[in-house]
């Protein structure tokens, strides 16, 4: 037994820790950060004040991750993002795929706990700061609640990616907070004062079905005048999780010191809803509905905003302007909340998207007065516009990776975060982020350190693309439907489609190509041809006389008619796909974006996949193969998705053993080999809520083996769903040759690779 009287104040149990990086924050932009980091050997403190990790992804909010792909609603093909946050949602894709919260925060958990170079500290707040000098931070102090213990936390590096900019704040780093004027930076979005300057927070609810009758009866502070929510006639009792977004407020308020009164209204709403849901006598189905979750924290938007050595702006998304010190990239559109949330007239959200990706700098991922504090998530450098589009999961993740990798470049070199830019090593922070998955738009990697720049490449089989043979099967062309295809420099070929007619009709048929390459927005004419046919079942001869200055993709474009019938294909290939004329309100397309004038913001249309087992391959071929389309020299050709081509090696169908050979002429001491897999990044992946087709997707090569000069197997893989696979040997692999044997997928799709590198011991 202990027994201790002490008549004097006692102090807390105090811990100090030192470490080369601090990163606090747990969400997802400090978890990818701090993985990122101690995946290039130096020491990381991961500091998070909740019991798990995930931030508004986790199970204590729920909302979704989602980037640049935009629920697969907008123009941004091909568009995940890379890098650790992929890892993440592959795993929990295949891990998760009925996208169950609890299991998100697990995986997460998970990762974290596997780097060794980690010590992650849960519930555990960061209160204080010290400085060495006005510039520079020297330690921190955060208390846990579960262990009443306090720590002084120690590093020459800190990353604030604590949401409200906890860090950024007490140091004195210089931020803002709610909406620029219009002036000061030209963006014909900035809002008005009566539509408001801040966006507020959400609360989501779960319910599920009982089996039986269940009664309800609301707390006393519930809501008790539905009317005062605008949106109360259009409520659907199926509803739940984060399709609530809407239920939103505070951006009237500050939303950092009144989150706990934020809360409460929020709590009120929650439960006005749900009692008129059960009560009011309007919704018969929500009879056996309970309330299973109501969210104890609400998911925050908007609070802080640091500034750094360059603030982006509505022009550099909208105009997509290009950075040299480029880190990161976004394509959620510019997503804006009327101040008032739940209580407003307005439509909930006033989103405008760019035609494409934009890039994220550097310079604003680092503190423009505190020397040694790098920002990432929702607080980096950009203004309230701009920020409608950053702030998204999938985005401030990606920037957190950007973070962390430059925080270990600063480690190894001794440098502090703005001296990337000054002492001219942004070009090694862009390299080592792309070999690592990241991918930069307008960006290679340049394989100074990889092997295979010298090999000599060669396949068993190299697929000669011409399109898709019809096999039977027809799809109704009652919306316009085009497929993407991918063409070299040159002459256009002469394409063939199958069609079926059920009566005599018209048929219009263009050809578009896009002026911004990269982009998948069809806003170059290119040819039209019209056909005047018979009923019936034919093939259409397609010539449109034109030319393309550079290799790009094209869209072959069928308009919309009820009377004719398009020949589809279960086959599928790495960077190729069908897209239609669609609508998806969830994103705000309406198959147009139609700005005003004033707004600052492209009209164009949306031109989208559909989601599996949807979104099968037109039938459309040409008359002559595309050579080199996916030649095995792909591999090394530094851009490991779709851009303005495949960017892949793809096998032939109908090879029996796929295969891949890598020869040197002299002997290679190999420590360790990438292999660069297509995960589609062109799925969303949300993390919850939505529900996946498949559990690994249906491009990636699940089993292969490597084989060093002699035949003999060095390393095998079956059950592989990752993008990247990273084969590290204890000792070198001695060899001037090897050779990657692979299954196909399936008998729908090939086997294909984006990249192969090979590093020296």
């Amino acid at each position: 037994m202990k027994r201790e009287e002490f008549s004097e104040k006692r102090v807390l149990n105090q811990i100090k820790l030192r470490a080369d990086l601090v990163v606090v924050g747990g969400g997802l932009s400090g978890v990818c950060c701090a993985i990122t980091a101690a995946r290039q050997g130096i020491k990381v403190l991961l500091v998070q004040d909740r019991p798990v990790l995930g931030g508004n992804a986790s199970s204590e909010v729920r909302l979704w991750v989602l980037g640049a792909t935009s629920h697969m609603g907008n123009n941004n093909r091909w568009s995940r993002e890379g890098g650790v946050i992929d890892e993440l949602l592959v795993e929990n894709t295949y891990r998760n795929p009925e996208g169950n919260p609890m299991i998100f925060d697990l995986i997460l958990l998970d990762k974290v706990k596997l780097e060794t170079n980690i010590q992650l500290l849960l519930n555990t707040a960061v209160y204080d700061l010290k400085k060495k000098d006005a510039d520079t931070i020297s330690s921190i102090s955060a208390f846990c609640s579960q262990n009443s213990t306090s720590y002084e936390l120690t590093a020459p590096l800190f990353c604030d990616a604590s949401g409200d900019g906890i860090v950024g704040f007490l140091s004195g780093a210089a931020f803002r907070m709610g909406a620029e004027r219009q002036e000061e930076f030209g963006e014909k979005m900035a809002p008005s004062e009566e539509y408001g300057s801040l966006l507020g927070h959400s609360l989501y609810f779960y319910s599920k079905d009982a089996g039986k009758p269940v009664e309800f009866i609301a707390p006393s502070f519930a809501l008790q005048d539905i009317k005062e929510i605008p949106r109360y006639r259009s409520f659907n009792a199926k509803e739940f999780g984060c399709k609530l977004w809407w239920v939103e407020y505070g951006g009237r308020l500050d939303t950092v010191h009144d989150t706990e009164k934020i809360k409460w209204e929020l709590w009120k709403v929650v439960y006005g809803i749900w009692n008129h849901i059960k009560n009011s006598g309007e919704f018969p189905e929500a009879e056996n509905l309970t309330l299973e979750w109501v969210g104890t924290i609400p998911g925050k938007r908007e609070s802080r905003r640091f500034e750094g050595d360059y603030m982006m702006r509505q022009q550099d998304l909208i105009e997509q302007r290009e950075h040299e010190d480029a880190v990161a990239y976004g394509g959620w559109s510019i997503d804006l909340h009327p101040a008032d949330g739940v209580y407003s007239e307005r439509p909930g959200c006033n989103q405008w998207h760019s035609k494409g990706i934009f890039q994220i700098p550097y310079r604003s991922l680092y503190s423009k007065n505190i020397r040694n504090l790098f920002l990432t998530g929702r607080i980096i450098s950009v203004s309230h516009v701009a920020f409608g589009a950053t702030r998204v999961m999938a985005t401030s993740a990606y920037v957190g990776q950007a973070a962390g990798m430059a925080a270990a470049l600063c480690t190894a070199k001794r440098l502090l975060p703005e001296e990337i830019i000054s002492k001219a090593q942004i070009a090694a922070l862009q390299q080592q982020l792309l070999e690592n998955g990241h991918y930069i738009p307008g960006l290679k990697v340049t394989g100074n350190d990889d092997l295979v720049v010298q090999a000599r490449i060669s396949a068993s089989t190299e697929l000669q693309f011409r399109g898709f043979s019809h096999e039977g099967n027809w799809k109704t062309l009652d919306i316009p439907s085009a497929q993407l295809f991918p063409l070299q420099a040159g002459t256009v070929p002469v394409f063939q489609a199958e069609v079926n007619l059920l009566e005599d009709t018209v048929l219009t048929v263009r050809l578009r190509g896009t002026q911004r390459a990269g982009n998948f927005t069809p806003d170059l004419e290119l040819g039209e041809q019209q056909f005047s046919l018979k009923k019936g079942q034919q093939t259409l001869r397609l010539d449109f006389s034109t030319s393309l200055s550079e290799a790009a993709y094209v869209f072959l474009q069928f308009e919309s008619n009820a009377q004719i019938q398009l020949g589809i294909t279960e086959k599928r290939v790495t960077g190729i796909l069908s897209v239609f004329n669609t609508i998806n309100k969830a994103v705000s397309n309406y198959g147009k974006q139609s700005p005003t004038e004033d707004s600052g913001v492209d009209a164009f249309e949306f031109w989208c996949p559909q989601r599996r087992p949807n979104g099968q391959n037109l039938c459309v071929q040409t008359e002559e193969v595309t050579a080199g389309l996916f030649a095995a020299t792909n591999i090394r050709n530094g851009t490991d998705r779709p851009v303005v081509a495949p960017n892949a090696w793809v096998a032939d169908p109908g090879d029996p053993a796929p295969e891949l050979q890598l020869e040197w002429d002299n002997m290679q001491y190999i420590s360790h080999i990438d292999l660069w897999f297509d995960t589609d990044f062109d799925h969303p992946m949300e993390s919850v809520l939505m529900g996946h087709p498949e559990r690994a997707m249906p491009f990636c090569v699940q089993e292969y083996r490597i084989l060093d000069e002699f035949g003999n197997e060095v390393y095998s893989k079956k059950g592989n769903y990752q993008s990247r696979n990273r084969i590290s040997f204890a000792r070198p692999l001695q060899t001037r040759k090897v050779t990657i044997q692979l299954k196909h997928p399936s008998v729908h799709v090939p086997a294909a690779i984006f990249a192969v590198r090979c590093y020296k011991a």
